[in-house]
Order: structure tokens, then C-alpha cells, then sequence
């Protein structure tokens, strides 16, 4: 009971973070300021898996495990199985994203600081602004191999090695790029942290699972073999090689192909904006744990995709982990440049509003007010499981049926009969839409002959087939 009450500023500043970062994911969701990219892809997944019907997202054309081998996507299907809703995406997010919180405090106090610095780290890391930008970033399942990295580091410095191994599995069940991470911790545990069962652990369940995912499982739901990479990620790399292997084996024996990227204002940037929010703890003598986000951080800035070094996105997470333990070591070692809890809470607290994306409400999500009523009552009037043609922001309330497609720019020409519905929000066109597309689209289906208009309202357009 006392370490109840001695952890409780821990567990309420976790609660109160996990209720406002659901709070705030659901109220994006509402504006209609989600998107299908990533969101809808893993809402209609979710569905389908468990509504027995076989996953295969109509926004790709693939299976979803032929995304990233994210085999948690299956287990957290359970939740769609009790009560089909996006909502659990957006709980399960925000627990995990705050949830790490916990063993941090516990590493932060094996590490020997006392429960007020402790504390003050936890803050820290509620604080930072990758956590509240990723929330405003739809779902990506590699949200919940944050708190396994965080236990996974604890667990192996308590010689717990079954917890560890646990650890490991959540961790690489999603995302097969995880694998990469896992055994460099491994390396990391074994040579620095001298936990050789751990490391060994990691290590040999790391190269396993990248093998069994890269060439194994995503080449068979992808339908052919391209080492393991979808399209979209090997057009990130095809600089470097058109396979993992091919790319690995470039980076080492053709330098010059990367050192243009690493040494580029580009990846400075990106690097000092990873750093910022825990400048004030970090110390040169201390970066040991920075070793585990080396192919994190290779991955990022070797891609030719700018969003991948962006703190926007989800592609930093695995790195956040390990930023955290490198503060713990610095500020047990005595080595921060700032000591006190009130001036840490004031850097972090400025940064945070620097650097998060909190603004993006009032600069932008509100600003589908004018038409969310009527595109709400449109959406509503679609209660049966017919294919739907809309838009990016529309489509993650329409997923919960086999096929939805999304209107692009590039799209205008797309055959309007495999669609039962059509529906148009022509105030707000949304990402790579133009209102040009969408009256082309109306245009399309009007002269057709095949839809009626089921709705109309504040330029929202709801078309069923007759």
C-alpha cells in the first residue's frame, strides 16, 4: 500500500494523459479530419478479422499482413469481435503511448534516483511531443512496442528473463521492421548491460522473426517476392538495393550511396528535434542506450520519404524508448545540465508547445464544422455493408464493409458501377482531393443513369445506385 501511494503522482498524471490523448484522437475523428491512410486500413482490417471474412483491405488490394506481418492485429481484433468500433484503436493508442510511463518509472528508480526525479522523468516523457503527434496521426500498431521496449529493458535488468521474452513477442508482432531494433538491443544488453541470456534472447527471436516476416510472410500476402518489402517501402530505398539483403549489403559496401543522406541539414534537423525535448538530460557520456535506435534512426534518414524524419509521424516511436534510458543514465551519473524538477517541467512544458501539434485543432480541425451535421446525416444513411466511393477523411466512418475506395486527383476516371454509394463533401475536398476531382466524380454519377441522389445538404452529396 505505501508504494501505491508514493507512485500515485505516476499513475494519475497517466491516467489524466491517456484520457485527454483519447479524448483528443476521437475529437479529430468527429471533425472528420482522420484519415483511411493509416486509420481506415487498420479499422477495416479489424473488421473484417472479426467478422471471419478474409482481410483484405480494398484501399491497398492486399491483405493486411502483407502491410508490415503486424500479426497483433489479430488479437486486438477481439475488441472489434465484442463491439465493432474505431474508438478501440483510438484506446488502445493512447493507453499504450502513456502506459510506458510506468516501467520508466520503475527503471528510472532501479537506475537509483529517488521518486521525485523518478517522477519528473515520467512527466517528461508524457511531454513529449511525439506522443500527442501521434495521436494526431490515426493508428499504427508499432504504438504498442513502446511499452514493450520500456518493459522488455526493465524486465531483462531484473534477470526476469520470461517477462523479457514477452516483452520481445509484443514487440515484434508489430511490425516486422521491429526485428531489426530487437537485435540490436540484444547487442546492446549483451556487450554493455552484460544480460547475456536477454541479449541472446533478443537476438535469436529478432533474426528469426526477420526472416520468417520478410521471407515468409509478407511475400506470400503480398503476392510475390520483393525481399519482403511492399511497393511503397521499396520505393523508399530502390536507391539502395530492390531487397533487405541487397539494401544491407549496400549500405556496407557502397558508402558513398548514404553518406549524402546522413550528413545532410536535413538529418541534422531531424536529430536535434529528436533531442531537443530531453536536451537538458542528455550527456555525451551516456548515449549507450542510443545504440538499440541506430536502425531506427538508419531507416529514417536513408529514406527518400521526407515524413519519415518528421515528429509529426509514428516513424520516431521505437527511437523514444531509448532516448529515455539515456536520460535515466545521465541524470543517475549525476551528468544533467539541469537539476531541478521545476526548471525540467518548464523546458519540457516549452518544447511540448513548440514542437506538438496541438495547434492543429484550432488552425485546421475545426474548420469542417460548416458541413460535419450534414456529412454525419449522409454517412448515417448508409447502413448496409455496399460499396462506398469517397474521400480520405470520410472513408474511416464508412470501413466497416468489404470495400471502400477513396477519390483522388488521380482517380476521376475510376468505374463508378462496383459502387453501391457515392459520397461527396464538396466545402472541404480533403488530402490529394480537389473540388475539380469531386465535381468531375458528381458530374460522372449524375450523367450515369445508375445512382439517384439520397442526400443532399450544405454541398454534402450522397449517390445510391439505383
Amino acid at each position: 500500500m505505501n508504494n501505491l501511494v508514493k507512485s500515485y503522482p505516476v499513475t494519475a498524471s497517466i491516467s489524466i494523459a491517456t484520457i485527454i490523448l483519447f479524448f483528443l484522437s476521437s475529437l479529430r475523428h468527429w471533425l472528420y479530419h482522420s484519415h483511411a491512410l493509416d486509420l481506415g486500413f487498420f479499422d477495416q482490417g479489424l473488421y473484417l478479422i472479426s467478422t471471419d471474412q478474409k482481410p483484405i483491405i480494398s484501399l491497398s488490394g492486399f491483405h493486411i499482413l502483407a502491410d508490415h506481418a503486424a500479426v497483433i492485429l489479430y488479437p486486438l481484433a477481439l475488441l472489434y469481435w465484442i463491439y465493432p468500433d474505431v474508438h478501440w484503436l483510438f484506446a488502445v493508442q493512447a493507453i499504450s503511448l502513456t502506459i510506458g510511463g510506468l516501467p520508466l518509472y520503475h527503471l528510472a528508480i532501479t537506475a537509483g534516483l529517488d521518486r521525485q526525479k523518478a517522477t519528473t522523468i515520467v512527466l517528461t516523457y508524457l511531454l513529449y511531443p511525439v506522443i500527442i503527434n501521434k495521436v494526431l496521426f490515426d493508428f499504427h500498431p508499432e504504438v504498442i512496442a513502446v511499452p514493450g521496449f520500456f518493459l522488455a529493458v526493465l524486465a531483462a535488468r531484473q534477470n526476469r528473463n520470461i517477462l523479457f521474452s514477452f516483452a520481445v513477442i509484443l514487440i515484434l508482432s508489430c511490425k516486422s521492421v521491429l526485428s531489426l531494433t530487437v537485435i540490436s538491443m540484444g547487442l546492446w544488453l549483451i556487450f554493455l548491460e552484460r544480460r547475456k541470456i536477454a541479449g541472446a534472447i533478443a537476438i535469436f527471436a529478432g533474426l528469426t522473426w526477420f526472416l520468417i516476416s520478410t521471407k515468409l510472410i509478407i511475400p506470400i500476402f503480398l503476392g510475390g517476392d520483393m525481399g519482403g518489402m511492399t511497393a511503397a517501402i521499396a520505393g523508399r530505398y530502390s536507391y539502395l538495393g530492390n531487397s533487405f539483403i541487397g539494401i544491407v549489403i549496400n549500405i556496407f559496401t557502397k558508402p558513398d550511396l548514404i553518406f549524402g543522406n546522413i550528413f545532410s541539414p536535413n538529418t541534422i534537423e531531424y536529430l536535434a528535434l529528436l533531442i531537443l525535448p530531453i536536451l537538458w538530460g542528455i550527456s555525451p557520456k551516456n548515449l549507450s542506450p542510443l545504440l538499440c535506435a541506430i536502425p531506427t534512426l538508419v531507416i529514417n534518414i536513408l529514406s527518400t520519404y521526407p515524413l519519415q524524419r518528421s515528429l509529426t509521424q509514428h516513424y520516431s516511436l521505437p527511437i523514444l524508448p531509448f532516448l529515455f534510458l539515456a536520460v535515466i543514465s545521465s541524470v543517475a551519473a549525476n551528468h544533467s545540465w539541469l537539476k531541478t524538477r521545476k526548471m525540467i517541467l518548464v523546458w519540457a512544458i516549452i518544447i511540448f508547445f513548440l514542437s506538438g501539434k496541438i495547434e492543429y485543432f484550432w488552425t485546421g480541425y475545426f474548420s469542417t464544422l460548416d458541413t460535419r451535421q450534414a456529412t454525419t446525416v449522409a454517412v448515417e444513411k448508409i447502413q448496409d455493408d455496399g460499396a462506398v466511393l469517397t474521400t480520405g477523411e470520410i472513408a474511416p466512418h464508412l470501413t466497416h464493409r468489404p470495400i471502400v475506395k477513396l477519390i483522388f486527383t488521380s482517380t476521376e476516371t475510376i468505374d463508378l458501377k462496383q459502387f453501391k454509394y457515392i459520397l461527396l463533401e464538396r466545402r472541404h475536398p480533403g488530402w490529394n482531393s480537389s473540388l475539380a476531382t469531386l465535381d468531375k466524380i458528381k458530374s460522372r454519377a449524375e450523367e450515369s443513369g445508375l445512382f439517384n441522389i439520397k442526400y443532399q445538404q450544405d454541398d454534402v452529396y450522397l449517390f445510391a445506385k439505383k
